[in-house]
């Protein structure tokens, strides 16, 4: 049995993590980006929901994963 390293260059589509992201915060994506966070490629997407509040959710873009949501309250 061969054991397989997944290639560093796999990884999810955007639209893919705007669906993993909206699944967990429902809304209007109003901004995405890319970005590493140490060391690990993440799609960042902010999401603008029905009470009028602006989300960020990282999605690891290797394995679809959520690493973070948190709520961003700087409107400078």
């Amino acid at each position: 049995m061969v054991n397989q390293m997944p290639s560093y260059s796999q990884r999810i589509s955007l639209q893919q993590a705007m669906q993993i992201a909206q699944q967990r915060v429902p809304g209007q994506i109003i901004h995405y980006g890319m970005d590493m966070e140490n060391g690990v490629l993440v799609y960042e997407i902010f999401i603008l929901t029905s009470q009028n509040r602006i989300y960020e959710v990282e999605v690891n873009a290797k394995t679809g994963m959520i690493r973070k949501i948190e709520e961003e309250n700087d409107f400078d």
